[in-house]
């Protein structure tokens, strides 16, 4: 077979790309992709070999120096995930990058040497195309359709779908929001690189100035095809605001302030709009030129997603997501407004006739955006069951005149991710949707300087699910968390020098939040009550360090956070969330005998949106609203001796995402975000001077737990890949 080498060719040819070794650049179409030094060099030697399996040894050797074997896997994976991201290949359907598990990778696709060379055909083994047949067929069987081509079956009859990818943007540039226009010509979307309008038949992209300076995000087109409603965030404190614009270069215009999620209705005439508070969201709608607003009636301590006119522009559907105490969090569903009435329902039948949309007795949730097609069919987004509830699909279901289901739901595709801002074209035959993947792992860093610097940090978890950290053996040698990583929720050890962890707790049930007593012989952690039991009551749980079986401590439906102090202290708290009331309750980590502690009942309707941490010596509580939920973040310190409140400002920053004490208890360790999506890692002391000790433009920083030595951390972070596809009908 003939291979490719850099010494032998310039360039080389496959499907609708080139590859130039000499001067290091993938291009499409003519049009240079970004491509990043590793996974490039990943293409290069996968391509010296077209159809041969390709070692991850052999790719060790030849990429990485022999003293960075621990972080291998990570970087051969991150490399693989960018190169099949720049090429539009998928691991699920490839067609340029085979993975051969726990093996290599193998490059597919038919590879010409623009040299003269012959024409390299891939050559696969009986063996492995065999086992491709049957695993092809078990997936038509499983879900009626290839993860390529679906179809939908509508009242009219079978109509074929195909799914096409619209971007291919990396790690590094995820796309914020799209839009595709009323005729199916362009896609309109941003990145933090700027915003964008693509021709969706040829490919061209053209760079749109407008708002420089400002984060925009297209929602929605007008029926002329020639403006856009658009949000703007102006600062990174800001709310957002919508504004329209023109791709022919006329003045922007702002239309409202405060608002977001907007959508127009099918003439042009209303746009439905989001309006969030400190106390819950609101449903608006006004003339498509920002006159007359009006609040919809609603229901409370709820979030709404995007939503979706009626082809008669009498009703909207939308996403709705409800706080319930008792329900470990929020349910979901879809619900329809009646304009004229202000009659709202649900547009699920109540009589539970079609169980797999009874969204909290399945483990499954409804997810952002929604598109009601001028033919009466709703098109939405749907979690999928454990083990894979961090996957969603699109399904369709047809509608009568009230907005309500009137057939029987169909899927429309059947691909991992998370999929949602949806858009469809006047006649619904091109139908555009972002699909999103974010993955939160386990990250190590020092603190040097007197606890005032981090050093580098250093990925622990390699997987490719949710990992989040808890706590530390007493050691300072192993992390406690919890993952997804074999479908519920479960929680794993790992020494801070290996990179395979340990199962701890396991089981069918979800475990969460592995915590230390105060004298660390045993780790307290929370089961989550089984989606669709009829008891919703959480457990509080107690286990041996060293291994054992566990004992119940508490169990309640309210149950909420939980925390305990360090020797000398054996101080142990938990709360727990009413509608509009949060509670406090000391427990004794052994027998879970508890009482309430009644100079810390917090009375607010947002009760489930706080965030709090006890103090390692057990004398004070700090307290916090969570991102988004207060229009001036701070941290409030409660006295356990005297019961005396302090609060401390959290200035520049839009929202706090969590609160912990460092190891000394002097000071809180704080994540923090801006309106532009910049989070960072702040150490406040308990005077308030602020210290940041990480930055990041790209990935979330989630909360930090600190070794009992206080000399490390263990963090999560979450980088967030986002692209936007299409369905056509043919």
């Amino acid at each position: 077979m003939a291979g490719v080498r850099e010494n032998e060719t310039r360039a080389v040819h496959f499907g609708i790309f080139e590859v130039d070794l000499q001067a290091g650049e993938l291009r499409r179409n003519g049009s240079k992709v970004k491509l990043q030094e590793q996974p490039f060099q990943v293409l290069a030697v996968l391509l010296e070999r077209p159809g041969t399996l390709v070692h991850r040894e052999e790719l060790q050797k030849r990429l990485w120096p022999a003293d960075t074997f621990v972080d291998f896997d990570h970087g051969l994976n991150a490399a693989i995930r960018r190169l099949r991201d720049a090429l539009g290949d998928s691991a699920e359907n490839p067609r340029f990058v085979e993975t051969v598990s726990r093996r290599g990778y193998r490059f597919v696709a038919p590879v010409n040497a623009r040299n003269g060379a012959e024409t390299a055909q891939p050559v696969r083994q009986a063996g492995s195309e065999r086992r491709h047949l049957i695993l092809w067929v078990l997936l038509i069987l499983s879900i009626g359709a290839a993860a390529g081509a679906v179809l939908a079956k509508w009242p009219q009859g079978s109509i074929q779908f195909s799914q096409r990818r619209l971007t291919a943007n990396l790690e590094d540039h995820p796309v914020w929001g799209s839009t595709i226009s009323p005729d199916g010509k362009y896609l309109a979307f941003t990145d933090n690189t700027g915003f964008y309008l693509r021709e969706i038949d040829n490919g061209e992209t053209h760079a749109l100035n407008v708002l420089k300076g400002f984060l925009v995000t297209p929602t929605a087109w007008y029926p002329d095809g020639i403006r856009l409603l658009v949000t703007v965030v102006e600062n990174p404190t800001s709310l957002p605001s919508l504004w329209q614009i023109s791709i022919m270069g006329d003045p922007p215009r702002k239309l409202i302030d405060d608002a977001r999620a907007a959508t127009l209705s099918r003439d042009g005439s209303q746009i439905a709009f989001v309006r969030p508070t400190n106390r819950e969201d609101q449903l608006w709608v006004m003339q498509a030129d920002g006159e007359n607003p009006r609040q919809l009636p609603s229901a409370q301590r709820s979030g709404f997603g995007h939503p979706s006119w009626s082809p008669d522009g009498r009703r909207i559907v939308y996403p709705v997501s409800t706080y319930e105490a008792g329900h470990f969090g929020v349910t979901t569903g879809i619900s329809v407004l009646d304009l004229r009435s202000g009659r709202q329902d649900s547009v699920v039948p109540r009589d539970n006739s079609y169980p797999m949309l009874n969204a909290y007795a399945n483990g499954v949730t409804f997810g952002r955006g929604l598109v009601w097609t001028r033919d009466n069919h709703l098109i939405f987004s749907l979690s999928e069951p454990r083990p894979n509830q961090a996957d969603s699909n699109l399904w369709s279901v047809g509608l009568d005149e009230h907005g309500h289901m009137a057939s029987a739901p169909v899927r429309l595709t059947a691909t991992p991710d998370v999929v949602g801002e949806l858009s469809a074209t006047e006649d619904a035959k091109r139908i555009a949707f972002t699909k999103y993947s974010d993955n939160p792992d386990v990250y190590l860093a020092e603190l040097t300087g007197g606890g005032r610097r981090l050093s580098a940090l250093r990925q622990l978890t390699l997987d490719q699910r949710r990992d989040f950290p808890y706590s530390w053996t007493p050691d300072n040698k192993e992390v406690l968390f919890a993952s997804d990583r074999d479908g519920p929720f479960h929680i794993f050890k790992q020494p801070i020098d290996q990179s395979v962890p340990e199962l701890f707790v396991g089981g069918d049930d979800a475990a969460m939040s592995p915590r230390m007593t105060p004298d660390n012989t045993a780790v307290i952690y929370v089961i989550w009550p089984k989606l669709g039991a009829s008891s919703h009551e959480s457990r509080l749980m107690r286990i041996p360090i060293e291994g054992g079986p566990p004992s119940l401590l508490v169990q309640r439906s309210d149950l909420g956070n939980f925390q305990c102090a360090r020797l000398p202290s054996t101080l142990c708290i938990f709360d727990t969330r009413k509608e509009t009331e949060m509670s406090f309750f000391r427990f004794d980590p052994v027998s879970g005998k508890n009482e309430l502690i009644p100079t810390l009942t917090i009375h607010d309707q947002l009760s489930y949106g706080y965030n709090w941490s006890l103090s390692p010596d057990g004398k004070f509580l700090a307290l916090a609203k969570q991102e988004g939920l207060s229009e001036a973040p701070s941290v409030t310190l409660i006295s356990f001796e005297d019961g005396t409140k302090r609060a401390i400002s959290v200035p520049a920053w839009a929202g706090i995402g969590s609160i912990d004490f460092t190891a000394d208890g002097r000071s809180l360790l704080v994540s923090a975000r801006t309106n532009t999506w910049k989070w960072a890692l702040l150490k406040i002391d308990l005077d308030g001077r602020t210290t940041t000790l990480l930055e990041d433009p790209d990935m979330k920083i989630g909360w930090a737990i600190p070794a009992p030595d206080g000399k490390h951390l263990a963090l999560w972070k979450a980088r967030g890949t986002a692209n936007v596809w299409m369905l056509e009908r043919k």
